[in-house]
């Protein structure tokens, strides 16, 4: 399975196509920064986005299970003279914070989580961590993007530096998938090296983790498509899931 050693150094080269400011506007669009509010980015990987909600005026913290993306982050915070709180924690196992007035998952982090009950203890422990009326942000892949559109492969990237060839096969539950890519990165001597990870991600249907959310207590759930306002629809791939203590 992934173990993001190789893929740490890689990772942001690959996400050049995330609308990282949009997050940022719709995050502030429902939890104004104005007060300098308390914000956990939880699977912050390299921290490209938690240094936008520094920015942005939130007093943020990150954690993220792999130790190698939270040494690329604590680097780009060391550059841009930035002191932000890291910690390597399993989303599932989350503790330690208190009275948030803001946690983020983002960029479909939480479909990393397979297992039912472990999404379920990863709300759980979020809600236990948020100040009454503090609010959950996060997306994930929609049915249309796990069950047809990530099984339309293979996959190709090239840019002189990174190129990959992404193989993916329908995985053992219901609407998940097994992402098998082999990487090729030039290397200081102009060689290429490859290296291979294999991912695992799950997605439900939308109505589900409404249902977990509001079981969990949270007051209202609201759910958008597509880095847009509108509610999400059948071919809609990714949806966005704001939820308040």
């Amino acid at each position: 399975m992934a173990s993001y050693e190789r893929f740490a150094e890689v990772y942001d080269a690959l996400m050049t196509d995330i609308p990282y400011d949009e997050y940022v506007e719709w995050v502030k669009a429902y939890a104004p920064s104005s007060e300098y509010p308390t914000l956990l980015d939880i699977g912050c990987g390299t921290g490209i986005l938690t240094a936008l909600l520094d920015n942005a005026g939130y007093q943020v913290s990150g954690v993220d299970l792999s130790e190698e993306m939270l040494m690329i982050a604590s680097a780009r915070f060391a550059a841009a003279n930035k002191s932000i709180p890291l910690i390597a924690m399993p989303m599932e196992q989350l503790e330690g914070f208190y009275e948030l007035d803001v946690a983020i998952i983002p960029i479909d982090a939480i479909n990393y989580v397979r297992e039912e009950q472990a999404v379920v203890e990863t709300l759980q422990r979020i809600y236990n961590s948020l100040r009454q009326g503090g609010q959950l942000f996060f997306d994930v892949h929609s049915l249309y993007k796990m069950d047809e559109i990530f099984l339309d492969s293979p996959f190709t990237y090239d840019d002189e530096e990174i190129a990959y060839v992404w193989h993916t096969e329908q995985g053992k539950e219901a609407h998940s998938v097994y992402h098998y890519m082999t990487f090729f990165a030039q290397t200081t001597n102009g060689l290429y090296e490859r290296f291979d990870e294999e991912h695992y991600q799950r997605t439900f249907v939308p109505e589900q983790y409404e249902i977990w959310l509001r079981s969990i207590g949270f007051s209202e759930v609201h759910m958008t498509a597509d880095w847009s306002t509108e509610a999400p629809q059948e071919d809609s791939e990714r949806i966005f899931i704001r939820a308040v203590k």
